[in-house]
């Protein structure tokens, strides 16, 4: 079972950042993002992939995850959108990479999306399963069908004290549940699930998570630092770089949705794909599948 060693720290804006880099110094770079509540090593089998196609990989662990840590004790743990897109692009300036192909899913399908939507120049393509990936916070109290809101029960657990506190109790078993129920055709192992559930024992997991699950109802604050960033989202901003996305069928957060719901976000060249066996952690799933799709736009940008 791989295990993506050694790690690199590197400080960008509000964190020391952690991690993986994979590939040739020179090579064309790609920034591949975990999601809630997975860690890097979802890209366990995709890194030497793309590795080994002539890419330079870097895999970070998000705010809140493995051995990534905030650099002062008096910035917000926040988990907001923008939050995310902001930690992407500070990691991107202190790597001295301008631009790279982006790749996630959940929120780290997120963060990629908000560096494509708000800072296109330096996104060469993006990958993103669940297509248009940033949150519409003002509609958030809109209902969605009985069906999908009964699959959101975590988020709003995560509203109440007592979600915090059983999240704070028994992390493991909270997310190798969300794990099953998202992924329900995915067989992993107890060994898997350890490998990447150590990432959660960081000491500001819960704080992320639950600020996270909260501000996007709007039920919380967000940092102030990043209220700008939040307002560019807020319209919705559309995504024009090239753009691979996909939808698992046995997706158990979100259901597959088909390319015209979101082709009015994505007003650059996209190739929306529903994939048969496949639930929400694609890149662990279907590690070959995502990895062609991420060369297939650095081929793109290599020849245009």
């Amino acid at each position: 079972m791989n295990t993506l060693e050694p790690l690199r720290q590197i400080k960008a804006g509000v964190l020391d950042v952690a991690l993986y880099e994979a590939g040739p110094a020179d090579g064309p770079p790609v920034f591949l993002m975990h999601g809630f509540p997975y860690d890097i090593h979802a890209y366990a089998e995709v890194a030497p992939l793309l590795a080994a196609q002539g890419c330079r990989v870097y895999v970070p662990y998000l705010r809140g995850y493995g051995a990534t840590r905030f650099l002062s004790d008096t910035t917000p743990r926040s988990g907001e959108q923008a939050a995310l897109g902001a930690d992407l692009l500070a990691l991107m300036d202190a790597l001295a990479v301008p631009r790279a192909v982006l790749a996630g899913y959940d929120w780290g399908g997120r963060a990629a999306c908000v560096v494509a939507a708000l800072w296109p120049e330096r996104c060469a393509g993006l990958v993103s399963l669940n297509s248009y990936n940033i949150q519409n916070i003002a509609k958030a109290m809109v209902p969605d069908t009985p069906e999908n809101e009964r699959s959101l029960w975590y988020q709003y657990y995560f509203h109440s004290q007592r979600g915090r506190a059983g999240l704070t109790a028994d992390r493991r078993a909270l997310c190798r549940l969300l794990w099953k129920l998202w992924s329900p055709t995915w067989q992993f192992d107890a060994a898997t699930f350890e490998r990447s559930a150590a990432a959660f024992d960081h000491p500001d997991f819960v704080e992320v998570v639950i600020h996270s699950y909260r501000h996007r109802f709007g039920l919380v604050p967000g940092d102030p630092a990043l209220a700008s960033i939040e307002q560019r989202l807020a319209t919705q901003p559309a995504i024009t770089v090239p753009s691979i996305t996909f939808d698992g069928v046995d997706d158990g957060v979100r259901p597959p949705a088909a390319a015209a719901q979101h082709a009015h976000l994505f007003t650059g060249p996209r190739s929306h794909r529903i994939i048969p066996g496949a639930g929400h952690n694609l890149p662990q799933e279907k590690p070959q599948l995502f990895a062609d799709a991420v060369l297939e736009l650095v081929q793109k940008r290599l020849t245009a």
